[in-house]
């Protein structure tokens, strides 16, 4: 990479952005004017630094890059008072690359030849909602076509990539950037500050990992607890949480935690059953709840609830925020108000230290203080542009940087209550410092269905993209969120998402956001008797999931990889919709409705399929895959080839079982 930047191109020139925020979804445009090319008049050399000297009409730039802590730092110097706030900067690279990352990109794994939007955002909309429900319900429509790339929009974009050549790119910048990978042989980044970035090289992604986790952070390990069962979704009521657990615990169901995100109430909207967002117990939903998370826990069953960084207008927690001056503010100096959904909601200030003690302390008196072993730590890509900020600050750089604070927050009061290693969140929105402060990702939002962009199949990329982005252990809502008019889960869809989160780091399960209308874990016995096994089955993972973390918080090696990680063959880095589980694990869900087995790509090596015990090489297969015996392989010779038994055990005992108690 040192010979490409010497061939770097400079392009610098004017401009003014112009956002449109509506619920969460940034519609963008800028006036600009021409970019000019910078003229290169010197350079000079010393060990480990080069520095390129630039003209740009009177002013003069200088381009360095050196090595520092083993990876090559590269920086543009501006005059102090330069006359743009636009700059482009592109470098030569091997032709034929493939490039992964750019934070969570849930409809792409291979960005080779799109244009990458680094700008974080609510990744649904109503208009691509309304889109998909035109496609999906008119006849003359292609249900199966993807949105197009260029409108996309996530709830986590990071200025990071990995290319095929075994080479990271990471840029240290907080506005609107663009990473532009559409000319074969050539990476364009567009940014709005004079850019610092680093690239890391290694033989081996491992190591490449390992290099890009010393410069972003790493993810802390996590409760021993979170693999002893499902986590299962329940809202309603302390009465409601029984009743589900006893039901499900007498079929011989490993249960670890109920998730229950109304323990603060809810409102019923035209979207759905959502939530009150109160942060304080709902005693009149939830009777005794402190006692019964007692109770609970003696069971080894943890409670986790929910909150974000809005607050009801019409509840007492945000009257004294409000009066304290906690909350963002609009330019009439009023809360600023954000219609989520249906409803407005103040957000509180993260550049203001009081607010942020105050909420800290909202968080380790109601959240941790009644009991909580974990929340859903949502939001955080909402801060309007146009907004203002006890700190003083411009709302647009603050705007990526956003959801990084909201998980800092989080765990800061998890450890200033000195539960760390017991308590844990996870969360939906990510920039650059999330890493080092989120313990763990749920990949969003996903629609109650089968499609590429938006349900089921998104979950693979979205989770290999951060992966390749430096966050390393995420999970999806099992059986997904979104529901929309006849848009509703099925039966054979929530099968087959619970037997795909077998192999996964955390099992939870979502209700979604119309609960009525969506098929749930224990509507019928075969859903029951598949819970059952499904959780067990996680449960003899523990050991390996465990190793895996470990390697994650101490190395940065993600939990689930793509199969380039391990395999450097050409057609493994175009599988999108399959996965490594570790070294070991090969798992290749079921993504096609209706369907009852799928081809599977294996890389060069021998598999043993986890439920039929035969040995495979690689190849492409066609594998059978009736619900309840989804592809998935261990590595012939693994030193976890017990797993495959014990897995196997639960998945036998599953088809023996005719629903009687266990």
């Amino acid at each position: 990479m040192v010979e490409n930047l010497r061939n770097i191109v400079i392009r610098a020139g004017t401009g003014e952005n112009h956002f449109t925020m509506e619920r969460g979804s940034f519609k963008y445009r800028q006036t600009a004017g021409k970019m000019t090319e910078f003229r290169r008049t010197g350079s000079e050399e010393s060990p480990g630094c080069c520095r390129i000297f630039f003209e740009c009409g009177n002013e003069k730039y200088i381009f360095t890059f050196e090595q520092e802590d083993g990876l090559l730092k590269a920086s543009l110097t501006a005059p102090e008072k330069t006359k743009f706030n636009r700059y482009e900067i592109s470098f030569p690279v091997s032709k034929g690359l493939h490039y992964y990352g750019c934070g969570e990109v849930h409809s792409a794994l291979d960005l080779s030849g799109k244009k990458v939007r680094i700008f974080v955002a609510e990744h649904q909309n109503a208009k691509r909602i309304g889109k998909k429900i035109i496609k999906k319900y008119l006849p003359f429509m292609n249900a199966e076509k993807t949105l197009p790339f260029d409108r996309y929009e996530s709830y986590y974009a990071q200025p990071t990539f990995v290319s095929s050549g075994k080479w990271f790119f990471h840029a240290e910048t907080n506005g609107f950037s663009l990473l532009d990978f559409s000319v074969d042989g050539k990476v364009t980044f567009s940014c709005q500050e004079a850019p610092v970035f680093w690239i890391g090289s290694s033989d081996s992604y491992q190591s490449l990992s390992e290099k890009l986790s010393s410069l972003l952070g790493h993810q802390k390990e996590l409760p021993d607890w979170i693999y002893d069962g499902a986590i299962l979704a329940v809202q309603g009521g302390t009465e409601i949480i029984d009743k589900k657990i006893s039901e499900v615990r007498s079929r011989g169901t490993k249960v670890c935690g109920v998730w229950s995100q109304d323990w603060c109430g809810c409102r019923r909207t035209q979207f759905g059953y959502q939530v009150m967002w109160n942060w304080e117990w709902d005693r009149e939903l939830y009777h005794q709840l402190d006692k019964k998370i007692e109770e609970w826990n003696k069971e080894g069953i943890h409670f986790l609830g929910y909150i974000n960084p809005f607050m009801a207008i019409e509840k007492d927690l945000y009257k004294y925020a409000s009066s304290q001056g906690y909350c963002v503010k609009d330019h009439d100096g009023k809360d600023y108000l954000v219609t989520i959904t249906t409803f407005p909601a103040a957000m509180i200030d993260l550049t203001n230290p009081k607010a942020c003690e105050w909420y800290k302390k909202v968080i380790k008196e109601n959240l941790i203080g009644l009991g909580l072993s974990g929340w859903m730590a949502d939001f955080g890509e909402y801060l309007p542009v146009d907004c203002v900020l006890h700190s003083g600050q411009g709302p647009y750089l603050m705007h990526n940087q956003w959801p990084a604070m909201w998980a800092q927050l989080n765990r800061e009061a998890v450890e200033e209550a000195g539960k760390s290693g017991e308590v844990f969140f996870f969360t939906r929105a990510g920039y650059t410092k999330t890493v080092s402060n989120s313990p763990m990702m749920w990949t969003g939002d996903q629609h109650v269905d089968w499609s590429e962009d938006d349900g089921i199949t998104s979950v693979i990329p979205a989770t290999l993209s951060l992966a390749m982005s430096g966050f390393g252990i995420t999970h999806s809502d099992i059986g997904g969120y979104t529901t929309i008019k006849k848009m509703t889960r099925s039966k054979e869809l929530l099968l087959r998402w619970e037997e795909m989160n077998i192999f996964s780091p955390l099992y939870r399960f979502h209700e979604g956001n119309q609960p009525s209308r969506n098929v749930q874990f224990n509507d019928d016995e075969e859903l029951i008797k598949q819970l059952s096994w499904c959780s067990r089955a996680h449960v003899a993972l523990k050991p390996y999931l465990k190793k895996l973390e470990k390697e994650n918080s101490e190395h940065g090696t993600p939990v689930m990889r793509p199969l380039f990680y391990h395999y450097d063959e050409e057609r493994a880095y175009s599988v999108y919709n399959e996965y490594l589980l570790g070294r070991d694990m090969l798992v290749a869900p079921v993504l096609k409705q209706g369907a009852g087995d799928r081809t599977v790509w294996l890389p060069d090596d021998e598999w043993v399929h986890i439920f039929t015990g035969k040995t495979y090489t690689g190849g492409t297969h066609k594998i059978e895959a009736p619900i309840g015996m989804p592809p998935a392989f261990i590595r012939k010779g693994s030193e976890f080839s017990f797993l495959s038994e014990d897995i196997k055990k639960e998945w036998q005992n599953n088809n023996n079982n005719k629903g009687e108690k266990v």
